[in-house]
């Protein structure tokens, strides 16, 4: 061997080590050379353990010899170290793992299923058992692995590019799961650098960094929910969302322990869905998971990722819809993770004027790069096939929508039309919604996006971004706003909840009060609310009927279902000490029967985004903070929602009804066993034919303090007559 070439072995500079390592037959036999810088002697050996070929040493650790016969036989390595001798196969005499098909897909942008050739596969190749070894590094000037395996000395493992697919590969004998192991990297700078593998499937805990070699054994056992949860529609169906973040629900809990009370609690309260604050891999838990270094892995503080399966599994088996946040957007600039990964601005756009987010300090996807693109499309692949996940939750995409995003004139590059519309980004949501629509058949994306952009939830096939969902942004700052006001005010400010029906039916919409509403001194939902104590319980009450009544799937972020008086820590989680007080257990019990009431009547979700399912009665009663409208099944039938946001009672007040005939009070939110003050209707309510409100019937009701009615027919309804709209009289009787 040249001393060039023999210098670039042992520097670990050579881009294709295969063509000088491991056997080569030629003319004279089969030349074998080995690198085993710490080895004191090498032999190859046959499988009986019976000698080939001593190698000779040519100096930095490689060893060579020529083994009998025209053929390449049978061997393996016996190595003499210092401590022993070791027999081991030899990592260099084996083909590549990765075909032409998948680098061809891979240099496309196109492989959605990246996972299953990058990263650390154990597998068996060529009959042997090894873990093969894959990374993306198009600009590196050479690729190593370390591990645990070879004592995180990465001179005897170079790994081979596979030429313009960018792809570095090497496939290691007798290497298995549990391994932690990085790829060490050479940039063009002339520096090593060692990197977390970025299709991972396991890491180790913090404050540790490496990857880890992993094999899910988990067997499902979920096949009817899988079968069932895609028959309708999430538009048309109900979606009742419980938010948590899992390191804080009951703090200390892992993923297997969660498993044995969380689809209870949730089943219990009626939700029909979890959502999980992100769950792949961030070593700092103030981000709460927002700040992703490995994204194909769970986070491992809480367990394996069979675990995680494990508690998705569970849910599954209860009957609860499991989402997860998942965060393109940005990620951070830990330097060994995929910030610069292969010396370049591979993963992020290269000016900083795309690549970097001023207010999070994080840098920001290159959405124009094909791999870049691929790897995100199929990381959303990778969490609803490998994990069943449901839903996926696409954190801060007005970020992503906008070149200008909180950056000021000048610090922005416009789009190659002079606009400020992120076209690349544009593209690539529209391709990840196509995607895990097309592969994933049941599965929703959600959108938490808090502009006007149009078509957040529009087909893309006709030019929409193709979300199933959009977080209703606007609904929650208005609805927080007016609560939060001092009903001496809320007059002034009357509209602010009547103002969300004029966009309601523009986009799918859900509704939440999520954990961004109950931190950084905001405080939490009972903690925002006017007055003295019993009236923010009142409040709260009102506030939750609210939500459940309108247009529109709802999401509530843990604690504030029995009313957490603090606003949520990650650190010192939920306050379930508070569940002693009846105030507290009142609003969990309103919040079981809010479910209760929303699963059993399809008014409240079968015609979410349709106008005809919904109706103003009164929109209009300023001066008494009312706010009245019914809601309609597909089949025509009524529930009558009507909101008291004053903390007075007040007695025989009309409200017109759509149709005749006796109703009911089936929720009342100021009543007794929900910690209010009793005042109810109790007994039957007879719709008389007086135009009211713009319809023909109406009755007169006692209204409660900061309370909610839900009125129903009692039977089955009179149909009202044709008749003009009556004047409208504001909702006082006369």
């Amino acid at each position: 061997m040249s001393a060039t070439d023999l210098r670039r072995l042992t520097t670990g500079e050579s881009s294709d080590p295969h063509s000088l390592l491991g056997p080569h037959p030629g003319p004279g036999g089969v030349t074998l050379r080995v690198l085993k810088p710490l080895a004191r002697a090498v032999w190859a050996v046959d499988p009986a353990g019976g000698v080939l070929a001593e190698l000779a040493h040519e100096g930095g650790g490689v060893f060579s010899g020529t083994l009998p016969g025209p053929g390449i036989p049978e061997y393996r390595l016996r190595v003499r170290y210092p401590q022993g001798e070791f027999e081991t196969d030899d990592p260099y005499r084996f083909a590549p793992v990765p075909g032409d098909l998948d680098l061809h897909l891979i240099a496309e942008g196109r492989h959605e299923r990246l996972w299953t050739v990058l990263g650390a596969d154990v597998r068996e190749h060529q009959s042997v058992s090894g873990t093969s070894f894959a990374v993306w590094a198009p600009n590196a000037r050479a690729v190593r692995v370390v591990g645990d395996f070879n004592h995180w000395d990465g001179t005897g493992h170079p790994m081979r590019s596979l030429g313009a697919s960018g792809v570095w590969e090497l496939f290691v004998p007798g290497v298995g799961d549990g391994c932690r192991y990085k790829y060490e990297i050479l940039a063009h700078d002339g520096v090593w650098r060692h990197k977390a593998d970025p299709l991972a499937r396991s890491a180790e805990p913090a404050p540790g960094t490496a990857s880890v070699v992993f094999t899910s054994r988990h067997r499902w056992n979920d096949a009817a929910w899988m079968a069932e949860r895609g028959r309708r529609p999430a538009q048309r169906a109900p979606m009742s969302v419980y938010e948590l973040h899992l390191g804080s629900w009951r703090p200390g809990r892992t993923y297997r322990q969660l498993a044995a009370e969380l689809p209870g609690y949730l089943k219990a309260l009626g939700f029909t869905h979890v959502e999980f604050l992100p769950v792949a891999e961030h070593p700092f838990g103030g981000s709460w998971g927002y700040q992703v270094t490995s994204y194909y892995a769970p986070m491992s503080a809480l367990g394996t990722p069979d675990d995680f399966r494990f508690l998705v599994d569970a849910l599954h088996r209860a009957g609860i819809g499991v989402i997860v946040d998942w965060v393109p957007a940005h990620f951070p600039k830990d330097d060994w993770a995929l910030a610069r990964f292969d010396g370049t601005a591979l993963y992020e756009h290269p000016d900083p004027r795309r690549g970097e987010h001023p207010d999070w300090g994080t840098l920001v996807f290159d959405y124009g790069r094909d791999q870049v693109r691929n790897f995100l499309v199929a990381n959303a692949l990778y969490w609803c096939r490998e994990f069943h996940i449901d839903g996926l939750r696409v954190d801060a995409v007005a970020s992503m929508l906008y070149l200008d995003y909180s950056r000021p004139d000048g610090g922005w590059l416009p789009n190659a039309y002079g606009g400020r519309e992120h076209l690349e980004a544009v593209e690539f949501l529209q391709e990840m919604n196509a995607a895990v629509h097309r592969c994933c058949p049941g599965v929703t994306t959600i959108a938490e996006e808090s502009t006007a952009w149009d078509g957040v939830t529009r087909r893309t096939d006709l030019g929409g971004l193709g979300f199933g969902l959009k977080w209703n942004m606007g609904w929650m700052h208005d609805s927080l706003s007016y609560l939060g006001r001092d009903p001496v005010h809320r007059s002034y400010h009357h509209h602010a909840l009547t103002f969300p029906m004029v966009y309601a039916y523009a986009e799918h919409h859900l509704l939440p009060i999520s954990h961004d509403e109950v931190v950084h001194g905001k405080g939490s939902l009972f903690g925002r609310m006017p007055g003295d104590r019993w009236q923010k319980f009142a409040n709260v009450r009102a506030c939750l009927a609210f939500m459940w009544g309108f247009p529109g799937k709802q999401l509530l972020f843990m604690g504030q279902e029995f009313a957490q008086e603090s606003e949520w820590s990650h650190e010192r989680g939920l306050d379930w000490a508070e569940l002693a007080e009846p105030a507290h257990t009142g609003v969990r019990d309103l919040v079981r029967d809010l479910n209760a009431h929303y699963l059993g009547l399809p008014a409240l979700w079968s015609l979410d985004a349709d106008p005809a399912g919904f109706r103003w009665l009164d929109a209009d009663a300023t001066d008494d903070n009312v706010y009245s409208f019914v809601r309609y099944d597909t089949d025509g039938s009524p529930l009558v929602c009507v909101y008291h946001f004053q903390p007075t009672v007040r007695h025989g007040y009309r409200i017109g009804l759509p149709a005749g005939g006796e109703w009911t009070e089936i929720l009342n939110t100021d009543a007794a066993r929900y910690g209010g003050s009793g005042v109810v209707n109790s007994g039957p309510l007879t719709a008389r034919s007086r135009p009211w409100q713009g319809v023909e019937w109406s009755t007169e009701i006692t209204l409660p303090p900061l309370g909610v009615v839900w009125l129903r027919p009692l039977r089955p309804a009179v149909e009202p007559a044709t008749a003009p709209p009556a004047r409208h009289e504001n909702g006082r009787t006369s």
